[in-house]
């Protein structure tokens, strides 16, 4: 096939919606898993705020959400995308599955991060009569900053992956043009170049990611 300025316009288009679809679902994302990734730790058994069973509870919900396949999730949420968003195709109406597929996902990346914390840090930051909040603020979020900006690089590029599936529903962005285009209109050529681009924007996602947690690392000299 020949990449005349059609093809080229609907490759621009799919490379914005895509980053849109991504970055807007990531930012939801967490905005709604960071505070639940603090919970998970602040209320543990062994936390400075422990109250057990709402840990419990908040940990099986995000387990039960993480054990859906993203597929299966997409078609159980799409109705709720046509109430919020008045469609169930598009770019926009990805925004809500995408959101709720990886808030679970983000919040164990925040758990797994807070826990490499050394606990000693914590307990001095207590014995000088910080509170819970200044803990939180003060002590996790700056220890573990290094952390973070890796496990945020690896959820946006698992959310993109998300937004990549998501063109089997019409969600729009590279995925939906290497399936439509690619795959059932027999393009090879077209769906590999949106496969590139994808490889591209992954590329690209972990490589400023890793950059940001190298230069925000203490430990690296």
């Amino acid at each position: 096939m020949s990449f005349d300025a059609s093809t080229i316009a609907m490759l621009k288009t799919g490379i914005w919606e895509t980053v849109y679809m991504t970055m807007l679902s990531s930012f939801l994302a967490y905005v709604i898993g960071l505070p639940l990734g603090v919970i998970l730790v602040v209320t543990d058994e062994g936390g400075f705020y422990p109250i057990p069973w709402l840990q419990k509870i908040l940990g099986l919900v995000i387990n039960l959400l993480r054990s859906v396949p993203f597929l299966i999730l997409l078609f159980i949420v799409l109705p709720l995308s046509k109430i919020v968003i008045g469609t169930r195709i598009g770019s926009p109406a990805m925004i809500i599955p995408l959101t709720i597929a990886a808030a679970p996902y983000v919040a164990r990346v925040v758990e797994s991060s807070f826990r490499e914390i050394d606990a000693g840090v914590i307990e001095a930051a207590k014995s000088m009569g910080a509170s819970t909040w200044q803990i939180i603020w003060k002590v996790l979020l700056p220890e573990c900053k290094p952390s973070l900006l890796v496990g945020a690089a690896l959820a946006v590029t698992t959310i993109l992956s998300y937004s990549a599936m998501a063109g089997f529903t019409g969600g729009g962005g590279l995925g939906a043009i290497a399936i439509n285009y690619g795959y059932y209109r027999y393009q090879p050529a077209l769906m590999w170049v949106a496969v590139v681009l994808l490889v591209v924007l992954v590329q690209i996602i972990q490589e400023i990611g890793m950059r940001f947690s190298k230069a925000g690392d203490k430990r690296i000299r």
